[in-house]
């Protein structure tokens, strides 16, 4: 994650990447999620630790470490634009605008796609269908041209078992 990043973006990114490579176990990705986190939310986390059990406590407490120093760099800007003259405030603002903009097509699609257990949406899902898109990664081609991966072991062994209930 960049130092200025939002992490709601990279809960959806981590997400994706969890998805991708499977479950490793709770600790292992807590460990990995901290590891990328920007300092100034991991210094924040230290008078948080008592709060954190497991990795969805860590992205909540997280998201809203994030979201207040957000809100405290918006509160900021006024002040700093006040002092500045207005020729330097309109050629920085413009600038601005175009840095904001990138960024909000950017971090749209990941929070308006996902559900909160990082998966598609219902209409983002059937939208890809329709238009004959990958519901895995977006792209032009249909879910069953990705490698799948083999069974493991026990769900191979559970289908060759009768089932119980009716005897």
């Amino acid at each position: 994650m960049k130092e200025g990043g939002h992490v709601a973006l990279y809960i959806a990114d981590f997400g994706i990447l969890v998805s991708r490579i499977g479950y490793w176990g709770e600790r292992a990705l807590i460990h990995h999620f901290r590891k990328d986190l920007a300092s100034r939310i991991l210094d924040q986390l230290v008078s948080h630790s008592s709060n954190i059990d497991s990795l969805q406590d860590l992205m909540d407490i997280s998201l809203e470490l994030d979201t207040w120093y957000h809100e405290r760099q918006k509160e900021k800007k006024p002040e700093a634009s006040k002092s500045n003259s207005s020729h330097h405030q309109n050629s920085s603002s413009s600038s601005h605008k175009k840095k904001n903009f990138h960024s909000q097509k950017r971090d749209k699609p990941h929070s308006s796609l996902l559900n909160k257990d990082f998966k598609l949406k219902v209409f983002e899902k059937v939208r890809r269908i329709k238009e004959g898109f990958c519901t895995y990664c977006g792209g032009k081609h249909s879910l069953e041209s990705h490698v799948k991966r083999p069974q493991s072991k026990l769900t191979q062994l559970s289908g060759s078992f009768p089932s119980q209930g009716k005897a």
